[in-house]
This record gives structure tokens, C-alpha cells and sequence, in this order.
């Protein structure tokens, strides 16, 4: 669909904060009606949420705490990626991390943006078929639960409110559609 013209160009800009893995930035862009504006912005590196179907109509989820919002949440397990890191090698890495299963069967569901007036990250989702229980290895400081939940209560959760996370919320979307 084209439209008239809406593209902001960059003027000037600083990075604010380099953190360990986010970078916040802010820019003077020139708007489409010539003015000018601030734009500031998180850059993140991307990553890779995986719907993983250990068969039976189940899928893995993970609870973990998430510091922002004090409090946990239930999502699909999920990664950032590393740099040069393919994503589909991200998704086969968190869930071996996270969950301990590997994937035989990889089937690229898409991609999302999840927070697009204040962020670059894109998140690349997955499905993962034909599982095999490994060994779990999550990170120093990561800590998890991995739940194994039949899907149709995952969407449930989805609709209820136990989950609102919104890779976890679009991937079981996404994967019930590629599995009619």
C-alpha cells in the first residue's frame, strides 16, 4: 500500500545509556512537513520465541519472573539473540536451555514487533515439532519453571488473562493456525 511520503530522516542523535544488552538513544528527526522533533528509542538486539509441541496436543511454557512488572509470568520459552546468531539456531539454543527438549521439526511461524513506538526489537517466532527431553541448562541467574500445558488451555490462558505476554499470546495464535 503507498502513500504519501511519512518518513522521518535522522538530523542528529546521541546514545543516552549503554546497558549489557539494551542501548537507549535519542535523535532529532526531520518530519515529513519539514519540522523537526525528538525521537527516543531502546535498540535491542532481537529475538526468537519457540512454540514447542511435545506432542498429545500439549505445549511447553515457561513461568519466570519478570522484574519490570514484579511479578511472573507464563510464556513460551524465548531468547535474545546472540550477534551473528541465526535465529533459527537462537530457537534451538533457549529451548534446549530453557526447556531441556530439542526440535527435529522447525517451522518458521513469523515475525512481530512488539513495541514499535518505543523499541527496534523484532522477534522471530517458531514452531518446534518432534521433541526429545535432553538436558535443561539455563543461564547463570535465569530461573524458570517449564509447564506443560494442553494448547487449547493455552489459549484459554491467553483469553483469560494468565497469559498476557505478547510473543506467547501471537506464537499460540500463529501455531493453532498452522496446525488446522
Amino acid at each position: 500500500m503507498k502513500g504519501k511520503d511519512l518518513t522521518e530522516q535522522f538530523v542528529s542523535g546521541e546514545e543516552v545509556y549503554a546497558g549489557g544488552f539494551l542501548h537507549v538513544h535519542r535523535d532529532i528527526v526531520r518530519l515529513p512537513d519539514g519540522s523537526q522533533t525528538t525521537r527516543e528509542y531502546v535498540r535491542h538486539p532481537g529475538a526468537v520465541g519457540i512454540v514447542a509441541l511435545p506432542g498429545d496436543g500439549q505445549v511447553l511454557l515457561v513461568r519466570q519472573h519478570r522484574y519490570p512488572h514484579r511479578r511472573d509470568f507464563i510464556e513460551i520459552p524465548a531468547g535474545k539473540l546472540e550477534p551473528d546468531e541465526p535465529a533459527l539456531d537462537t530457537g534451538k539454543r533457549e529451548l534446549l536451555e530453557e526447556t531441556g527438549y530439542a526440535a527435529e521439526q522447525w517451522t518458521r511461524l513469523g515475525v512481530i514487533h512488539n513495541a514499535i513506538a518505543y523499541s527496534d526489537e523484532a522477534i522471530e517466532l517458531w514452531l518446534a515439532q518432534d521433541l526429545t527431553l535432553r538436558t535443561q541448562a539455563l543461564d547463570h541467574g535465569e530461573f524458570l519453571e517449564v509447564l506443560t500445558v494442553p494448547i487449547a488451555e493455552a489459549l484459554a490462558m491467553t483469553r483469560d488473562g494468565r497469559i498476557t505476554d505478547v510473543k506467547s499470546i501471537v506464537g499460540l495464535y500463529w501455531a493453532e493456525l498452522v496446525l488446522r
